[in-house]
Order: structure tokens, then sequence, then C-alpha cells
């Protein structure tokens, strides 16, 4: 069986659900294919006694058939149920199934896709409702886990549920994908032996999503797992882009609209430069629709350095939609070695370079602990004006600035005469426009560390190698 990699802080959570002396439910939410019920299963693999997944438009009939079936294997009986005529009838029959188990031993049941299963007039939420306050609740030994990839439904309909199921998550999970250090073990786990260079040029365009890095094969180099993933007729990768975002979002043509004017602007949009650009209409459907693409995962928020709420910025994060956008969408040629061509092109230094400063503001914590700051409080935030551009600086509570330069490239990173004058330009217009009275450090987070000349020497304070970002 496929070992579990990372994710300690997330076991942690469900383990102890199971020395609980009361009853647990448990939400875990997050994006597609990023390894939810892969974890639910591994976890309570013991204790599991119940399984039942939700499917995408199902018809409530069929779900209701769907879920008698569960029961009938549960039970290993050649004897079908009647198949439930609704939800409460369901869980009666749940209840029925359950409430002798209970009375010997922990039990875990799990609904995957839980979102699924609520459509419209299908009466599910309610009845789930009714089971867990008149049952389920009161059941010491029960746990129930809910899974879900649609995450803004998951915590607006059930995580802060207004009704009947206000209050009664006991425990919750937001599973991201994998950091960088977590992606080089997951590999390491199914004898995939890449360096951290290459395990970096995979992340920057497949993320750190384990359904897309379970594809890579042993043997193959980062530029020969992205060719055949991406760019090859039968690759996984080729069409999820639209699968992704319309299994997760009704009217996802929205959504879409939104990442691709976020990907044609990797510094970031306010709110109104989204409406404007994706040609949306200002209120609470856009609020809404920008909360699911940042609780799903695909969007950052970034509070830009002495400003407020409204001037929040948003990113796409998403490592995949990123690439897709760029190199395989429009992709003029396609077939074995695409990207064995084109990962030598201008277009893929150019791309490289922002999708390196990407991974850089998602391992923020990894950049603090390699600067020995870790311990002291810090905000992290961005800053813009017309003259220059900050993507990320560590503001500290000691009265420091780390002012963060991310470089990719596969030697060490030279410093010329030209860009030494940019960065002192930048510090310069940063601390008259903001005019902060705090220490500047000039941090460079680079792949193979900043060469030694008299530019370096001058200006740069710090360096963050990306060894320290595996950490």
């Amino acid at each position: 069986m496929e070992k579990l990699i990372g994710r300690e802080h997330e076991k942690k959570i469900l383990l102890e659900t199971l020395s609980s002396t009361e009853a647990e439910l448990v939400a875990v939410y997050g994006r597609r294919r990023v390894g939810k019920t892969f974890l639910v299963r591994q976890v309570y693999q013991d204790q599991m006694v119940y399984e039942f997944s939700g499917v995408h438009g199902s018809s409530t009939k069929q779900q209701l058939e769907n879920f008698r079936n569960a029961i009938a294997l549960t039970l290993n009986t050649p004897l079908l149920p009647a198949i439930p005529q609704s939800w409460t009838e369901a869980f009666l029959l749940l209840i029925q199934l359950l409430a002798p188990q209970l009375k010997k031993k922990k039990a875990v049941i799990f609904f995957d896709e839980f979102p699924w299963l609520s459509a419209a007039k299908s009466g599910f939420l309610p009845a789930f409702e009714y089971f867990w306050n008149s049952w389920g609740s009161r059941q010491a030994n029960l746990v129930v886990a809910i899974c879900g990839s649609a995450a803004s439904w998951m915590i607006q309909r059930v995580v802060n549920n207004k009704g009947g199921l206000h209050n009664r998550i006991t425990r919750r999970i937001r599973l991201l994908p994998f950091n960088l250090q977590e992606t080089a073990a997951y590999l390491k786990s199914r004898s995939v032996n890449l360096d951290h260079y290459q395990t970096l040029q995979v992340y920057m365009a497949l993320g750190g999503i384990p359904h897309y890095l379970k594809e890579i094969r042993k043997g193959e180099s980062a530029t020969q797992a992205i060719d055949r993933l991406c760019f090859t007729k039968d690759g996984l990768l080729v069409g999820e882009f639209t699968n992704l975002y319309n299994s997760l979002f009704e009217m996802a043509d929205r959504h879409i609209a939104v990442v691709k004017a976020l990907a044609a602007k990797p510094s970031g949009l306010t709110r109104n430069e989204i409406i404007h650009e994706a040609g949306l209409l200002s209120g609470g459907t856009t609020t809404k629709l920008l909360e699911e693409l940042v609780q799903s995962g695909f969007t950052a928020t970034y509070l830009p350095f002495g400003k407020n709420a409204k001037d929040l910025i948003y990113k796409l994060s998403d490592e995949y939609s990123l690439f897709y956008l760029k190199f395989i969408e429009h992709a003029r040629a396609t077939g074995p070695g695409t990207w064995i061509r084109r990962a030598a092109s201008p277009s893929w230094k150019s791309w490289s370079g922002m999708a390196f400063e990407n991974i850089c503001l998602k391992h923020a914590p990894q950049i603090k602990q390699a600067l020995g700051i870790a311990g002291v409080y810090t905000e992290e935030s961005a800053w813009r004006s017309k003259a220059a551009q900050i993507d990320l600086l560590l503001d500290r509570q000691d009265d420091c600035i780390n002012i963060c330069e991310m470089k990719f490239s596969n030697t060490a990173f030279i410093i010329e005469k030209s860009y030494a004058a940019e960065l002192q330009r930048k510090l310069t217009n940063f601390r008259e426009e903001t005019r902060t009275r705090k220490t500047l450090f000039l941090t460079m987070i680079t792949t193979y560390g900043v060469k030694d000349n008299q530019y370096k020497n001058t200006l740069v304070h710090h360096e963050v190698t990306m060894e320290e970002l595996f950490k």
C-alpha cells in the first residue's frame, strides 16, 4: 500500500478524534487531486466501517441507489436492501447499520465529495443535519469525516453553516498541495530520484499536487516528464485545466476569466482591476467568486506594504494553471519533444523567473527559517509604485525589513552593473516613498547562490538558496 507522505499536522488532527470521548464531525476540504481522500483512508483504514462518495452531476435517485449499494457491500450481503426513497430514509438505514458496531468500538464513516450529494432539491443537507443532531452527535464512539473538493461550498455550507450544522464541525482541515520538501519526499518514495533543481522544475509546472506527481516515471528527467504529461496526445495534463475548474465551480467560465486575467498580470491585480479585466460586475457575486478561488487554492492574496484591505492584491498561485495558460493552451506544436525544445526558449526563461517567485512566496516560512528570523513576528507583504516593484518583503517587529529579490538560474546568479543600479534604485524608491525608518536588508533568493563580485559585496546582506526551500 502506498505510504502517506508528509501531512503530519493533518494526521495528528485526525488521530486525535480516535482518542476523543465525544462524537467527532471532521471536515476536510481542498482543491481537486490534492489527496484528501487518500489522507482520510490512510489514517482511518482500521476504523472505517462505511464509505460513500457523491457523483458529480448525478440525480438524487442515482445517488440514493449508490448509497444503498455501498451499504450492501459493507454488510457483504447478496440480498440488497430496498433503495431509500429519501435521504432521511437513507440515514435511518445507516443508523441501523452503525448502532451495533458503535457499542463495541470506535467507528468512522466517510462521506467523500460531500458537495456533490447536495444537489438542489435533493434534501441531502437537511437530512444530514438531522442525522447528526438527533443521533450522531450523541454517539461517543462515532467519527464522521466529510470531504469535498469544492472548498468554497464546504466552507459556506458546512464549516460556516448558519442552520442545523452551525458550530457542529469539531475539526477542520484545509488540505494544501505539497511543499517542496514533501514533493521531494513523495517522489523519492516512488523511486523517482531527481535532484532539487530538477524537482524545482517539476514543481514549477505541476505544483505540489500528488495526483500529478504520481505520473512521473522513474528514470525521467523533469523536462521529459513535463513533455509527456503536458504535450503528448494522451498526456494527463493536456485537458486537465477545463475539467479542473468545471468540476469545482458552477458557471466556471467566470472563474476561468479571472484566472486568465491574473495569469496575464504576474504582479497581481486588485479587486477593481480584476473586475475590469475579467468583465465582471462589482458586488457580492464577484466577492464570492474571488473567495472561492482563494479557498480552493488557485489564487492567493497579498496586502501591499502600508496599505489596507481594500488594496489587497490577488495573484494566481496554482502552478499548473500558470503553466497551462502560458505553454499548453495555445501551443502551436505538440507531440513528443515539444517541451524539450521549448525549455530552451526565451519565453521559458521569462516564465521560469516568475514561477520561481511564486514558489518563494509559498515558502516564506522556510525563507524566514533560513534567515534566522522564524521567531520574530513578521508580516509578509508586497509593494509596488510607478517606479519600482517588490514581490516579497518581510516587515519585522525588530525594526528591520528584508527586501527579497528572487532569481532562478541554472548556475550561480551574477549581479551585473545594470542590475546593481536597478536594485539600488529600488531600495531608494522604497525608502523615500514609504518613509520607513527601519533598516533595510537586501536578501537574494536564488537557486545556486550569488557569485561574489563588487556588486554583491556592496548590496547583498543575506542569501537564501533553493536548498533552504526544501527544509
